[in-house]
């Protein structure tokens, strides 16, 4: 959020809150700037919807510093969700539909999105149907950690559907050594770390 500072507050008057935060009380516009060059420091009209609009005696850069600082900080704790592509053709072997599927789960259990392809060939398009159910079973494979969120859907020459995370789905325990052990009792192995292209 951009802030008017100093000279470009027009306002004749403004509610004032000087540089320890007390408030000092409706002033004329120049008298508020000059007890902020008084302490050699800016005016900043920090809520300009209030009537009059309210202004505080600050080091405007110091203040700017922090608060992008603070975002920085915000942004890092996020996480950010991607869309990771998998890609499939009608005549897949077992073989590589399994390769695939781990590639899937492991996006997945990393909290992303999953984008899974099917591209037709040539007049393979008039079988569409061989692409539907090959999506619905690769979306099986996965119903343990994924959920479809996106049904099959035909577009041009290829069928495509998305998968999402489960909101129960553990993320953090993924990569622990060792791994934790399941309901199951037996140890969960770490995710692969290989990327897919697919």
């Amino acid at each position: 959020m951009e802030h008017q500072i100093n000279e470009e507050i027009r306002d004749k008057e403004v509610r004032l809150i000087d540089a320890d935060g007390n408030q000092v009380g409706i002033v004329p516009v120049a008298k508020a700037m000059e007890a902020a060059a008084a302490k050699n420091l800016d005016l900043v009209k920090i809520a300009p919807n209030a009537v009059p609009p309210v202004c505080r005696v600050m080091d405007y850069g110091k203040f700017r510093f922090e608060q992008a600082k603070r975002e920085k900080e915000a942004r890092k704790n996020q996480h950010v969700v991607e869309i990771k592509e998998i890609r499939l053709s009608p005549g897949i072997d077992v073989n590589d539909f399994n390769v695939k599927v781990n590639h899937a789960k492991r996006f997945l259990k990393g909290g992303n999105k999953v984008k899974v392809s099917v591209r037709f060939r040539g007049r393979e398009v008039t079988h569409s149907s061989i692409g539907l159910d090959l999506l619905r079973r690769f979306a099986d494979s996965c119903s343990d950690i994924g959920s479809m969120e996106k049904s099959p859907k035909l577009e041009g020459r290829q069928m495509i559907m998305f998968l999402g995370p489960k909101k129960d789905n553990p993320k953090k325990d993924a990569g622990k050594k060792g791994g934790r052990k399941g309901k199951s009792g037996k140890p969960q192995q770490a995710p692969n770390t290989d990327t897919s292209d697919s």
